[in-house]
């Protein structure tokens, strides 16, 4: 007896949600589908353990999806609880009454086992109308003297059901693919989405291809077919030696037939569904590998493994970084029940972490119709916080128990802990001990051992490099004279420093580029001077700013002379830092119009220290006020100024070309005064 009549909308939960506007991603209804699929099983398995069903120990639990391309079908089958007619009416027809919901609330008080069960909200199964023009149900209970029952609905909310033709328990979904998913017909794409969304699930999943025998199967089966079949009659004239023959083609046809015995597309015990003792360190190098793509080992990851207050289990690998632009590769992958969600989902995952390699299993986050957003309340807080407190446990654990280790790791993970630190400032409180400075010595020490270390020669400083290559001459100079600064040369670092200065406000912390002061470089100053040395300084330092003034055309240059403890150095360029900062701002800014109006007239903080004990600062010093010496002074102050300016920045082209333009100039002088 046909039945026909329409499917019931409540429109409070989220309809319409039919094709197109149920999900962003149209390959999504594999996940819903085969997690449906997996769903069956696992309840006609919890059933079974609490004695509501009665299921062979030896039975096996799987989940075929099947492509028919000739028939542009593309189905999923289960061996699970199946559904009878009235159930089909109850959590088919009536749309966002989810089959899983009122599983859990029918056996809660029993308290047999957690909440495995993936569906929330019963909408996932019409995720079959983005690709499907209809779909057939064709379903048998594993209830006794249960009749199958067929459900079809050609799309809109009109369907049919009849008895069912399916006679062994669970269910079969057909989907008819129509214009819209007529990619998924296609192996590769399948397989891609099976892939993505599978790889983990808990039941075994197989991919069936339904293709035509070749004459090459044809012949192997027939030869299997006559090597495992004899007649008593065929067996009474064979010899020893035709037996024996026969014997080894049976065993040959045995381990070909093994050899091509399907596998299963998922691994339903995934690594992190383990105990962190039962996992090798191969194991975990092994599953990186598979997952992310990366060739290159992980410096090391941490094993989550939460039962309580909640439920999370998960492995974080710290990667191996080839170039700076890798901090951007991060990939967190979320899962619920081994069930893919999505890709780092900030409501979730730390947002420093995004920047690592992982996977989350949180089987009791509370989701959204679509499953690919999160809400955000106190649970997600409470994982976040936990997942902080590993984090920290395992950078200070390895500090603590192996520092060479830790200290070689600290150039690939640097980025991530101070990204941690700004974004999560509870993450700072628990490794600011841990945080290393790497020197231009080569040495790595915590904030407290450099501040220790340089206190009495500038107390509570940090001085810092960017570009050690740039910056050589001020990190030579600061060598020579027993001082040394760290490597920030990261793009964290930039922020970074102002938080540090931020968050050791009680010691007064200051972090300086090495090219923001020249108080370490300095000579000790007489305390006592009179006043005539002093307005001769004040001369001498008048003119050579004149002189400099007019010959880089800048009447706003500042000139400072200065004695250098280091006499090789004749000039160097100064910045000072709050400068600095704000022209950093600036350009992270580049794009704010009305933040670039508000400093449009800001110009760079440069200072120009001339050092009195160089020996050609000097000779610049007599030629000042000399007439007949004002072409060589004015071309030889503008080299100087070149060359204080390249060790403090890059010049442009027109800088570089009349450099070397002057260079070639005072050279061509040079030779001529020795010829």
């Amino acid at each position: 007896m046909q039945e026909k009549g329409n499917l019931s909308i409540n429109s409070e939960n989220f309809m319409p949600i039919i094709k197109k506007w149920l999900y962003t991603d149209k390959d999504i209804f594999i996940r819903e589908l085969v997690s449906n699929a997996c769903d069956a099983v696992t309840k006609l398995q919890k059933l079974n353990m609490m004695g509501e069903a009665d299921i062979p120990t030896d039975e096996k639990f799987e989940i075929h999806v099947v492509l028919d391309q000739d028939n542009k079908t593309l189905q999923i089958i289960d061996n699970g609880i199946g559904m009878t007619a009235d159930e089909i009416r109850k959590y088919i027809n009536q749309i966002a009454f989810s089959g899983a919901t009122d599983f859990l609330s029918k056996f809660q008080e029993k308290g047999e086992g957690e909440n495995e069960i993936i569906g929330h909200f019963g909408l996932g199964f019409y995720s079959a109308f983005m690709v499907a023009d209809s779909v057939e149900i064709d379903s048998l209970s594993y209830q006794a003297g249960a009749e199958a029952a067929k459900w079809r609905c050609e799309g809109g909310i009109d369907y049919e059901m009849e008895t069912g033709t399916r006679e062994t328990r669970g269910t079969t979904i057909t989907l008819f693919i129509g214009a819209d998913g007529e990619e998924f017909l296609n192996e590769a794409p399948l397989y891609a989405a099976m892939t993505k969304y599978c790889a983990f699930m808990p039941v075994p999943i197989y991919v069936d291809v339904v293709k035509e025998e070749t004459e090459e199967e044809k012949a192997a089966a027939k030869k299997a077919e006559n090597t495992l079949h004899i007649s008593p009659e065929d067996a009474a004239n064979l010899t020893k030696e035709t037996a024996m023959d026969m014997l080894q083609e049976q065993k040959e046809a045995a381990e070909e037939a093994e050899a091509e015995e399907p596998k299963p597309l998922n691994d339903t015990n995934p690594l992190w569904q383990r105990k962190p003792s039962e996992c090798t360190d191969e194991d975990y190098k092994a599953f990186y590998h598979k997952v992310f793509g990366d060739i290159n080992d992980p410096l090391f990851w941490i094993h989550l493994n939460m039962d309580y207050p909640f439920r999370l289990k998960g492995i974080l690998f710290f990667p191996k970084l080839v170039e700076q632009m890798d901090m951007m590769d991060g990939e967190v992958k979320l899962y619920c029940n081994q069930v893919y969600i999505a890709d780092n989902v900030k409501e979730v995952v730390p947002e420093f972490l995004l920047l690592l390699k992982g996977v989350l299993d949180c089987p009791d986050m509370p989701l959204n119709v679509s499953r690919s957003a999160l809400q955000n309340d106190g649970y997600v807080e409470k994982m976040n916080a936990y997942i902080t407190k590993k984090v920290a446990d395992k950078l200070n654990q390895m500090f603590k128990n192996d520092r060479p280790a830790f200290e070689g790791f600290w150039d690939d993970i640097n980025i991530f802990i101070k990204y941690g630190c700004m974004r999560e400032e509870k993450l700072y409180d628990k490794v600011k001990d841990t945080l290393l400075l790497k020197t231009t010595d080569g040495v790595y020490e915590t904030i407290p051992e450099y501040l220790e270390k340089n206190k009495e020669k500038h107390e509570n400083v940090i001085y810092f490099a960017t570009d050690e290559n740039q910056q050589a001459q001020y990190i030579r100079l600061f060598k020579e004279q027993g001082l040394e600064a760290a490597i920030m040369n990261t793009p964290v670092d930039k922020p970074f420093v102002s938080f540090l200065e931020y968050k050791n406000q009680d010691i007064k912390l200051k972090v300086q580029r090495v090219d923001a002061d020249i108080e370490s470089l300095q000579e000790k100053k007489d305390e006592e001077v009179s006043e005539a040395k002093k307005q001769a300084a004040e001369f001498e330092k008048n003119q050579m700013q004149d002189m400099f003034r007019a010959a880089v055309s800048n009447e706003k240059l500042n000139v400072k002379l200065e004695a250098l403890k280091a006499e090789k150095v004749s000039a160097m360029m100064l910045l000072s830092e709050e400068s600095r900062r704000m022209m950093e701002m600036m350009e992270a800014y580049a794009n704010n119009a009305e933040f670039q109006a508000m400093f449009a007239n800001m110009k760079p903080d440069e200072t120009l220290v001339l050092n009195k004990n160089n020996k050609l600062v000097k000779a610049l010093l007599s030629m000042a006020g000399k007439e007949e010496k004002k072409e060589d002074a004015s071309l030889l102050c503008h080299q100087l100024y070149d060359l204080a300016l390249m060790s403090h920045r890059p010049l442009n082209s027109d800088e570089i070309t009349a450099f070397i333009d002057r260079s070639n100039l005072l050279l061509e002088r040079l030779a001529e005064l020795e010829a």
